[in-house]
């Protein structure tokens, strides 16, 4: 029986996995290190702002007797909100009301006595000075009545006032106060937006305000999903009016109803044309980063072909690729599946 010498048998053993190692490595799809689609631009804090916004006081003090309405609610354009207790304005109303009543009757007999006087007048059985003071009273219950039925108006504009209702279609974003809660003169009660309307507000250096051209202009909203976080700006307008102690111009880029899940306050980024901030940025696919506990990565082509791991540092994600800080060079070939490495290694 023929023996076999150690070492061809140390070859035969790494053989297949060699030609297991070059097979895997021919199935890797490999795609570029990309530069950044947002080269050359500069990225500015912003917020998201409702166009229309409203804070709905108070405006008679009263008890909060009924409430129908809770943050998140959508409401309608009249649609009752919220009543304040108005029992002593309707009893107030009332009693204006009835002091017009009164008022008409005793214009009604001032009327006629004014009527009778002049027939007598004209028969030269009274005086003209009897006729000028039946005028004069006639006229003062006239002025009577008017005032009576203005103070009427008052009192019934009054009792409206305890009654809250929405000024437009739109969201209501907060409700500080609750059932039984005592509402005074400017006091807030709820604070109302409509979603129709959202834009994005960003304090720019006065340098880089001048470069702003509308069809220049992104916008990123980090807190959305990856395909909604680049919605496309209606209308962009630079305030004329510096701020003088930051020397920063307001930039808006208005969104329309803008995308599903925007709503006041929520973080975004204006990204302007100007000289990029951190030298070139390059993007990989998503789908190649690698996440390990605390690493973060990407495999490459190294020499030969082999996959090697490179631990990378991420910026904004844009889509179906992601921005690489650091780590990749443009160019440089990333293994787009993973495992695909894997196997090959």
């Amino acid at each position: 029986m023929q023996k076999t010498s150690p070492l061809l048998r140390a070859l035969a053993l790494a053989l297949p996995l060699t030609l297991a190692g070059a097979a895997g490595a021919a199935n890797m799809t490999t795609a570029p290190a990309q530069v950044s689609a947002l080269q050359g631009q500069t990225g500015y804090d912003a917020v998201v702002e409702a166009v229309r916004q409203t804070v709905i006081a108070a405006q008679v003090p009263g008890a909060v007797v009924e409430l129908n309405v809770k943050a998140g609610d959508q409401v309608k354009a009249g649609q009752l909100l919220l009543r304040i207790d108005a029992r002593a304005a309707d009893q107030s109303a009332a009693a204006s009301n009835a002091q017009v009543q009164a008022a008409r009757a005793a214009l009604d007999i001032a009327t006629r006595e004014y009527e009778r006087q002049k027939q007598l007048h004209q028969k030269k059985y009274i005086s003209q000075a009897a006729l000028d003071r039946a005028e004069s009273e006639f006229k003062a219950t006239s002025a009577q009545v008017a005032a009576q039925m203005a103070q009427a108006g008052a009192a019934r504009t009054q009792t409206g006032l305890h009654t809250v209702r929405a000024p437009y279609a739109g969201v209501v974003a907060e409700v500080p106060v609750a059932l039984g809660d005592m509402a005074m003169p400017g006091r807030p009660l709820l604070t109302l937006y409509d979603p129709g309307a959202l834009r994005v507000t960003a304090a720019v250096p006065q340098s880089a305000a001048g470069s702003v051209q509308g069809e220049a202009v992104r916008v990123e909203l980090p807190g959305l999903p990856a395909d909604r976080q680049w919605p496309r700006a209606e209308r962009v307008q630079v305030l004329p009016t510096v701020d003088p102690a930051t020397h920063t111009v307001q930039v808006r880029a208005e969104l329309g109803t803008g995308p599903q899940g925007a709503v006041p306050g929520m973080f975004a980024r204006l990204w302007l044309q100007g000289a990029a901030q951190g030298g070139q940025s390059v993007t990989v696919p998503l789908g190649a980063v690698v996440r390990r506990a605390e690493l973060t990565g990407v495999y490459v082509l190294g020499e030969g072909g082999k996959p090697l791991l490179r631990q990378v540092r991420l910026g904004r994600a844009e889509g179906d690729r992601v921005e690489v800080l650091s780590g990749v060079a443009p160019g440089e070939p990333v293994i787009a599946d993973p495992q695909s490495a894997l196997r090959a290694r």
